[in-house]
């Protein structure tokens, strides 16, 4: 190639990205309708939208335990129109529970981090459990009586459970469904007994009466459920899973179009409509750089790859 070929390419690509978006982007959410990270999307699909002036759209590819998803973003051309919703479970969960198609650490461009959130110990409304004690107590009283559903296999649901029942040594059966709003619906009806569901999801179920909230995941209480005490000093001393969630791309998206989506998002994240909405599902804006969303990515597959090994989480 000349050098001329490569000034007249250089000038293609830098006329293509200074003129970013021209159309609609695609979100890729690796889960289904109706659950924590579609409706983490949805609110900042909104917002992005108004930043950059072209529609977001949300395409939902549940499956796989979040990897059918994720492999579709790996994938894909990096030119900014195609990028992922990643939450925890997608990105340092999974795939230490089972080997996906892609490297985590090296396929993905890093965007923005979104969310620092908590999860939720929920029981069913119509059963007898009240309180973490009532769960340890009757799971040791009746091992494998009891079941817990997750959003899916490999989601902080399912393995956080897995560390709860590591912990506190009881048998408790994992039944996991293919998104969380299935998987809230039968722990709403009583087919299953408990659940450990991100706060934005479960929490609204949970004000209203349709489920017992017993205890919250991190290291203090959340601001939308205050007096629910975290499960740590409900009966598991130690215990905690905190989560979050980002935005990334396919590895090799030019860094202008990094730096105008970092931007974007992290305006929307300060606008008071999208804190007002994360406030009322208990999420916690975690505005950033791309690198310090790369950084937390590679400390927390370690961490993760810790507790999948240690509590024996698997795919069933």
């Amino acid at each position: 190639m000349t050098i001329a070929s490569v000034f007249a390419a250089s000038h293609a690509i830098g006329a293509q990205t200074s003129a970013y978006p021209d159309r609609p982007v695609r979100l890729i959410v690796p889960q289904a309708p109706g659950s924590s990270s579609d409706t983490m999307a949805r609110i900042i699909g909104t917002e992005l939208s108004r930043e950059i002036g072209q529609q977001v759209v949300v395409d939902n590819r549940p499956g796989g335990a979040l990897i059918i998803g994720m492999e579709l973003v790996a994938r894909s051309p990096a030119d900014g129109y195609t990028i992922g919703y990643a939450p925890i479970g997608a990105l340092v969960i999974s795939p230490n529970v089972r080997k996906p198609p892609f490297d985590v650490l090296k396929d993905f461009q890093p965007i923005a981090q979104l969310t620092n959130n908590q999860m939720l110990l929920a029981s069913s409304a119509v059963g007898p459990l009240r309180s973490v004690r009532d769960v340890i107590e009757y799971a040791k009283q009746h091992p494998g009586k009891l079941s817990n559903a997750s959003s899916g296999n490999g989601t902080p649901g399912h393995v956080g459970f897995e560390l709860f029942k590591t912990m506190t040594g009881v048998q408790i059966v994992h039944v996991p469904y293919k998104g969380g709003a299935s998987a809230i619906a039968d722990l709403v009806g009583g087919q299953v007994q408990l659940m450990l569901e991100g706060l934005n999801s479960i929490t609204p179920h949970a004000k209203a009466g349709r489920v017992r909230a017993l205890g919250v995941s991190g290291t203090r209480r959340s601001e939308a459920l205050p007096d629910v005490p975290t499960i740590a000093e409900a009966g598991v001393p130690g215990y905690e899973v905190s989560t979050w969630s980002g935005i990334v791309a396919p590895r090799g998206t030019p860094r202008a179009i990094v730096e105008k989506l970092n931007a974007s998002i992290n305006k929307a994240l300060g606008t008071a409509s999208l804190r007002e909405r994360f406030a009322a599902i208990g999420a916690d804006p975690a505005p950033g750089t791309p690198e310090q969303f790369g950084d937390l990515i590679r400390r927390e597959y370690v961490k993760w790859g810790e507790v999948v090994r240690r509590s024996g989480a698997r795919i069933d």
